[in-house]
């Protein structure tokens, strides 16, 4: 029988196997993220809790129809800010980010699905008001109810290391049409991606497993 003694010396080796057990996960294997706002409805909702996938995305390899989660390309959101006056809330909120449970507020995320990689000529939109991926038009079921795959035109090629994203609420996403002006001309480089959602872990009623999807067909 093990002595109480003994469980007290051993605990802080313990935390400390957890923690780098934690962190391991968080660097290679699945983080966590919680959407903000509405732009991906109704694939997922505003407040959703979901779990990335980060293993595909050491080699880069994201394919079309892929939601991923990036890091701000090039200033797409505003400045973030911790409201929270409370210094045991704010130590809380580190902790989780050190961890994994809650993403560096420092590094601003956004969640989008990708709609063109490396050599997709995109163009919006036909006649009848579709998107086309290399001269074929896209069947997109996941868009938002009401919406049209996109109020305004554009016709991009993707470059080398770079992909074309677009939220599923297509009237309520500042995606890469809406930043064509930028350094990267609306792309998301690929060194900004973090992974694919994989997963709605929170809120019970929104669990779900969000599926790989080939929406050229």
């Amino acid at each position: 029988m093990r002595r109480k003694g003994s469980l007290l010396r051993e605990l802080p080796a313990l935390v400390v196997v957890a923690l780098v057990v934690s962190l391991f996960i968080k660097t290679f294997l699945v983080q966590f993220f919680y959407i903000p706002s509405g732009s991906m409805e109704n694939t997922l909702q505003i407040q959703d809790r979901v779990a990335v996938n980060k293993i595909p995305f050491i080699s880069r390899n994201i394919s079309r129809g892929d939601i991923v989660v990036f890091r701000d390309p090039n200033n797409w959101l505003p400045e973030a800010s911790d409201s929270s006056s409370n210094r045991y809330i704010v130590k809380l909120k580190v902790g989780l980010v050190a961890v994994g449970v809650l993403p560096n507020p420092a590094k601003q995320y956004l969640v989008k699905r990708t709609m063109g990689v490396a050599g997709d000529h995109i163009v919006c939109c036909t006649k009848d008001g579709k998107l086309t991926v290399n001269d074929t038009p896209i069947t997109e079921p996941y868009i938002f109810a009401g919406n049209v795959p996109s109020d305004m035109n554009f016709d991009v090629t993707v470059p080398e290391g770079k992909i074309w994203v677009m939220g599923d609420h297509r009237g309520a996403s500042a995606d890469s049409r809406y930043h064509q002006e930028d350094i990267n001309k609306g792309m998301v480089p690929l060194s900004r991606v973090t992974g694919r959602v994989f997963a709605v872990i929170w809120p019970l009623k929104n669990i779900a497993y969000i599926p790989q999807i080939d929406i050229v067909k």
